[in-house]
């Protein structure tokens, strides 16, 4: 197993937000995490991150515990997160986002490569790497957050809502890129509103209410599931 998340409280001051959740991503997965706003899902991936500290539980990254580590020191395990908002440096350039990505590469050549890969990825980027990332499109901010993410080499990629603001065109091909990204070698952990879209593009799914785990199961089987149907894909099932 590569990330375990062992029965999980946090609270945010004296409200508990996770209600002991556990959770399992298998190397090479993409999982969703689905839930309206104020389930906890963007808390989960902030405690992966190490940017909230749990107040119970374990969280297991490669089988070593990490929900103690510093938040810099659990990019170096391999976890890497896309923040809701994108948050790119709007003051500084593409390339200069980039390089901050690459912080915890020792090696420049690998740093590089992987680079031209993002790039390859990302045609539009390799075009504005000296433009100011403040003055690029959502869609193209989007975009860079994933690559700066990928700068770390992580073996995971959290991403929290990348649809947020996008049009449907532009949330179709930044999906499309996320299986790429998957495909090379890369596990995914999703938050996303888009429902319909996320199960579509994820091998498994959590539902997440209220801070609570309530349904777990492969895409398709939360795709026919009528709970699942009637809260977040408009009562209808979704045929690929």
């Amino acid at each position: 197993m590569l990330l375990e998340i062992v029965d999980l409280y946090v609270k945010y001051g004296n409200i508990e937000v996770l209600h002991g959740i556990n959770l399992k991503v298998r190397e090479g997965e993409i999982v969703t995490i689905l839930g309206a706003n104020g389930a906890g899902k963007s808390t989960t991936l902030l405690s992966i991150s190490g940017l909230v500290k749990p107040s119970s539980g374990a969280i297991y990254f490669n089988k070593n515990s990490v929900h103690k580590m510093a938040a810099h020191a659990i990019v170096k395990q391999g976890i890497a997160q896309v923040p809701e908002g994108r948050r790119v440096f709007g003051t500084l350039t593409v390339q200069e986002n980039m390089n901050l990505g690459a912080f915890v590469c020792a090696d420049p050549a690998r740093a590089k490569k992987t680079q031209e890969w993002i790039y390859e990825l990302f045609p539009v980027l390799a075009e504005r790497r000296q433009q100011l990332s403040g003055t690029l499109s959502g869609g193209e901010q989007q975009m860079l957050a994933i690559g700066r993410a990928l700068m770390s080499q992580p073996k995971i990629l959290l991403l929290d809502e990348p649809s947020l603001g996008l049009a449907p065109l532009l949330v179709k091909t930044i999906f499309q890129t996320l299986r790429e990204i998957n495909a090379s070698g890369v596990t995914i952990v999703l938050v996303e509103q888009n429902a319909r879209a996320a199960l579509k593009l994820a091998h498994r799914g959590y539902v997440l209410e209220l801070g609570n785990i309530v349904l777990e199961d492969s895409s398709e089987a939360l795709m026919a599931n009528p709970r699942v149907q009637a809260a977040y894909l408009g009562g209808e099932a979704t045929r690929s």
